[in-house]
């Protein structure tokens, strides 16, 4: 991490983002960088209006030529190749001081002409690097695989010779921290994304309830199988807010388990009081960083955490949350049975999740962006 520095803002900035089709944990970073850099134009490859939030029309986004491809703001991810080829011929026009890649994808290739380019790492490009587990990830069509797959070599190619090009290199996490030096041979700083803390907040009027908790998308890699399983195994109750694709193998797995409910999409209001009132949050999955437990954290909440990727960054073992080793029902149970006989205080949770809030971000972007001035 960053240490504090008093450091001035770049004057002349732009940002470069992968694509603007669909919300998630790259989108909240880009809000929080409009919000650094309100000026700053946003160049991407594509841009569905209709699917953003409506008060993005009124920011500077510029589209590159694969915005009026048929069909891709609904089906990205089967013109993957073709984003290497778009950026990695694409030289930003005007003269700036920083350009900032906020990047998943191939978005870090493109020319900054002559300003220094910072590339805000969240993760090297799964398409590249870990391709069967994003292929089922994003549900990619059987047909449209092995020939994808086939030009992995050459994008591998691509991506470590575009990744030479950058000045600074900020990862989200130690787990990213790593790829980025396996990959690209490439050192790099730890900037922890930006999460609201002000938003989820202790209630010290509602007391822990008797559900553990989940807010996620449900998506097969997010693993809540284990959890419905080792909470059923306890007879615990599981409270699950979210949706997405898995939604009907996970309601079949929860048929005949009567303490595990799902409550779909909920307001933010509600979400804060699911948070606000488990026993602790439960996070499964294998992620780059994860934003929902340090949402759970900021609300006085210990979390349950597959211990692997960014949770090793932002769980404390005995202090924040409960760590499990091993992605299996076996492992989650032992530790759901190990959490009963922990306490936990509740404000030394809040202060440890008020270290990853917004300042926090943003003085250490500033100062990593200055450390090349």
């Amino acid at each position: 991490m960053i240490g504090p520095m008093h450091t001035r803002a770049p004057q002349s900035v732009a940002l470069v983002h992968d694509w603007l089709n669909q919300l998630g944990g790259a989108e909240d970073v880009l809000v929080a960088l409009h919000r650094m850099f309100p000026d700053a134009p946003i160049f991407t490859s594509i841009y569905d209006r209709e699917r953003m939030p409506a008060a993005w029309r009124d920011w500077d986004i510029r589209p590159n030529w694969m915005d009026r491809l048929p069909g891709i703001h609904r089906h990205h991810q089967p013109y993957m190749p073709l984003y290497a080829l778009a950026f990695g011929a694409q030289t930003l026009p005007g003269a700036y001081e920083v350009v900032l890649s906020n990047k998943s994808a191939f978005c870090l290739a493109v020319r900054a002409r002559g300003a220094r380019h910072v590339c805000y790492c969240l993760t090297p490009t799964r398409f590249i690097y870990d391709f069967d587990t994003y292929a089922a990830r994003e549900r990619l069509p059987g047909v449209a695989r092995p020939i994808l797959k086939a030009l992995n070599a050459a994008l591998r190619d691509f991506e470590r010779r575009a990744a030479q090009r950058i000045d600074l290199f900020i990862a989200i996490s130690t787990e990213v921290q790593r790829r980025i030096k396996a990959l690209y041979d490439r050192e790099s700083v730890i900037v922890y994304p930006p999460v609201d803390v002000d938003t989820f907040t202790p209630d010290a009027d509602a007391g822990a309830g008797d559900y553990f908790f989940i807010a996620s998308r449900l998506l097969p890699y997010k693993r809540i199988d284990l959890a419905i399983e080792a909470c059923h195994r306890i007879g615990a109750r599981l409270v699950i807010a979210g949706q997405g694709r898995d939604r009907e193998r996970l309601a079949r797995l929860a048929a005949d388990k009567p303490g595990i409910k799902f409550v779909g999409r909920v307001s933010d209001a509600e979400l804060v009081r699911l948070m606000r009132g488990c026993r602790a949050f439960l996070f499964p999955g294998l992620e780059d960083f994860g934003i929902a437990p340090i949402n759970a954290m900021a609300c006085g909440r210990p979390v349950i955490a597959f211990a692997g990727g960014g949770a090793l960054d932002t769980v404390i073992e005995g202090e924040t949350g409960v760590l499990f080793a091993e992605q299996t029902a076996d492992s989650l149970t032992s530790a759901l049975r190990d959490f009963d006989g922990v306490r936990f205080a509740p404000g030394a949770i809040r202060a440890h999740a008020e270290k990853f809030g917004v300042p926090r971000f943003e003085r250490e972007l500033l100062a990593a962006i200055a450390s090349i001035a």
